[in-house]
């Protein structure tokens, strides 16, 4: 529901469901009655107690990463428009977790400025470019493919050491949590 361009799915946020003892359920299940798909959601508007789904009674805010929001906010279902609950008022829990989004950048390696800069200005300069000619930017920017794929090649070595990959370096770096594959 929420996204940070730089973590992807590694931090999608969302508002994140509490029942009136505490706990936040599992997925609502939809059997539509025949096929062997049954469909599950863990949207927040899915518990709404109709249908055998379970009542949420507050919201918080919620990560992909597993981080929960400590901030619990009141649900009122009167205020919520059945047909369209997607509109429904949920600045609480996206503000909770755009503080999380703020703590999880200020963990990572910061990327010089003079960088940041150039990379603004290589993405200025395709941005025109596709609007003019998109074969010239199409081979631009498979370029940089190869230029990041060979560099993150080089970056990966550079963090090994004699004990092996120092992979919690790099994940608190990137601002993710998952490693990568082990060795088969």
């Amino acid at each position: 529901m929420w996204e940070a361009e730089e973590f992807g799915s590694e931090h999608e946020g969302r508002p994140g469901i509490l029942l009136a003892d505490g706990t936040e359920p599992g997925p609502v299940y939809c059997d539509a009655g025949s096929g062997s798909i049954v469909h599950q959601s863990v949207d927040w508007w899915a518990y709404d107690g109709t249908l055998g789904a379970p009542l949420a009674t507050e919201l918080r805010g919620a990560c992909s990463c597993g981080w929960h929001g400590s901030t619990r906010y009141s649900l009122d279902w009167e205020a919520v428009d059945r047909r369209r609950p997607y509109l429904a008022d949920t600045n609480g829990p996206e503000d909770d977790w755009d503080t999380h989004i703020t703590e999880v950048q200020a963990r990572t390696a910061p990327v010089p400025a003079d960088l940041t800069a150039l990379l603004d200005q290589v993405e200025e300069r395709l941005t025109a470019l596709l609007a003019d000619e998109p074969l010239p930017a199409f081979r631009a920017v498979a370029a940089l493919w190869r230029l990041t794929d060979r560099m993150a090649t080089d970056a990966a070595f550079s963090v090994d050491s004699t004990d092996g990959p120092q992979w919690d370096a790099v994940v608190q770096a990137l601002g993710i949590s998952d490693r990568p594959p082990a060795p088969a």
